[in-house]
């Protein structure tokens, strides 16, 4: 179980670094426009981002 966890880990890492290689002007602007954000609409991101990986999670195993 901790090898699957750890391995989810690193592959989120992978993942989330690709954008800021490849492009990092887009990053630095797509983090300035989320922190103009209302609080309640970053939440509902959230969830639905969440929402989106338990179901994935869910057809995949």
């Amino acid at each position: 179980m901790w090898d699957e966890l750890l391995a989810a880990f690193a592959l989120m890492l992978v993942l989330e670094g690709v954008l800021p290689f490849l492009n990092p002007s887009a990053l630095r602007q797509s983090l300035l426009r989320m922190a103009r954000l209302e609080d309640h609409l970053l939440r509902f991101m959230g969830l639905g981002s969440m929402a989106l990986g338990l179901a994935m999670l869910y057809f995949v195993r």
